[in-house]
């Protein structure tokens, strides 16, 4: 029989950037595609022992349903850390427990977007993202970035001349896929053009404790005197991606349409994790964690960032970011990331290619992102030294063809 999927659905295409990751099947194959955690640093033996005693003491209540809003001493532990080292929450916010910071951004565009409501986002950004705004039939519209993030002139001018803007998408702290962090004065810019054009903004913030070098820098929502920043946040970077543990932090009336969303898409997150992880909380130093985490990554980004600057051609460029998952390099203007990444493949190597992370992702890239957290540092060494050998052939093959 003929089925007539939904217009919203039919509409969305299979992202090209799935034939690159049909080589990691491979196991030979070395991936830089990926934005996971290394498992070496779950705290896989405290987890561990809290497992065992919630199954001892806690669990007719582990393995009950739950509240929709989360596990009461998630959300307070939660909500309190946030507040106490980030200034994150005020009085007229709420904190939702999600399955993963990519249902907080679902739930909240399901909540706010009509058909043809405008998302403004980073240019590039998060694929994810941007494909749970399409899936909304939302029009997307891209701002570029320098190394100081979103460039708030161009987003002026969009707003200028771009009518239903529903809201501006940043991920403000060591970007995905560049690795940039918005400066302090673009965050106040932001802010208060968001305020002049009457926007919500989305800030999406799952690496910002992952932090190697610099000053951190106050979040967006910790500025916020409007109630216009809605705060997205995750356990998966600091603890496990595999829980499926987000949260968002917003206006009471924004948290209470979200909740009405997520009774319909799963009632609620994952109980046994959330009490995992709010037992981690009280009983172990999650800042002390972090601060190994951090001290692992930065060996790993420092050693990619060697290895770029000893392999790779002259006019391709890339970030030196002061934390997160990734490094952005770019080819010269004119050239397609695309077809780099085919080659690089070929040998055994992914990475991601930037049109990806493009609200148009027909259109050429000449950017690709590179993953420094899951390989290990001689993996690093080796998959780099053979995108420079991809890029050798990749020019010497475009000269030829010119």
């Amino acid at each position: 029989m003929e089925y007539k999927i939904a217009d919203h659905i039919a509409a969305m295409k299979p992202s090209a950037i799935r034939e690159i990751f049909k080589v990691l099947v491979d196991p030979t194959v070395i991936s830089l595609a990926a934005g996971s955690p290394d498992p070496v640093s779950f705290p896989k033996e405290e987890m561990a022992e809290i497992g065992a005693k919630i199954f001892r003491d806690e669990a007719d209540v582990a393995l009950q349903y739950g509240t929709t809003e989360g596990y009461p001493k998630l959300r307070e532990l939660t909500a309190k850390r946030l507040k106490e080292k980030y200034s994150i929450g005020t009085d007229n916010d709420d904190i939702l427990i999600t399955t993963g910071g990519q249902q907080t951004a679902s739930l909240f565009t399901q909540v706010m977007l009509n058909p043809g409501d405008v998302v403004v986002s980073e240019g590039p950004s998060f694929i994810g993202a941007l494909n749970g705004f399409r899936s909304m039939n939302a029009t997307l519209m891209s701002v570029p970035m320098d190394d100081e993030g979103m460039q708030m002139d161009k987003l002026e001018e969009l707003l200028q001349t771009t009518p239903n803007v529903k809201f501006i998408y940043v991920i403000p702290t060591f970007q995905n896929p560049t690795g940039r962090t918005m400066s302090l004065a673009r965050r106040k810019q932001l802010l208060a053009l968001a305020s002049k054009y009457d926007v919500l903004i989305f800030e999406d913030n799952p690496y910002f404790e992952l932090r190697y070098e610099g000053e951190s820098i106050p979040t967006i929502k910790s500025m916020d005197t409007e109630g216009r920043v809605v705060y997205c946040g995750s356990y998966s970077k600091v603890l496990s991606p595999g829980m499926r543990l987000g949260f968002c932090v917003a206006p009471k009336e924004i948290i209470s349409r979200m909740v009405v969303c997520k009774q319909v898409n799963d009632v609620h997150t994952n109980l046994y994790f959330q009490m995992l992880v709010a037992h981690y909380l009280e009983e172990y130093d999650i800042d002390a964690h972090i601060a190994d985490i951090c001290e692992k990554n930065r060996v790993k980004r420092d050693a990619m960032l060697a290895a770029c600057e000893k392999y790779f051609d002259p006019r391709v460029t890339f970030t030196h970011p002061n934390g997160g998952l990734f490094i952005w390099a770019e080819l010269p203007e004119g050239y397609d990331s695309f077809k780099l990444c085919q080659m690089i493949s070929a040998k055994k190597v992914a990475c991601v290619p930037g049109n990806a992370f493009s609200v148009d992702e027909s259109a050429v890239s000449n950017g690709f992102r590179m993953n420094f957290s899951l390989p290990t540092v001689e993996q690093i060494d080796i998959a780099v030294s053979r995108i420079g050998e991809a890029m050798k052939e990749f020019f010497a093959e475009n000269e030829a063809n010119a």
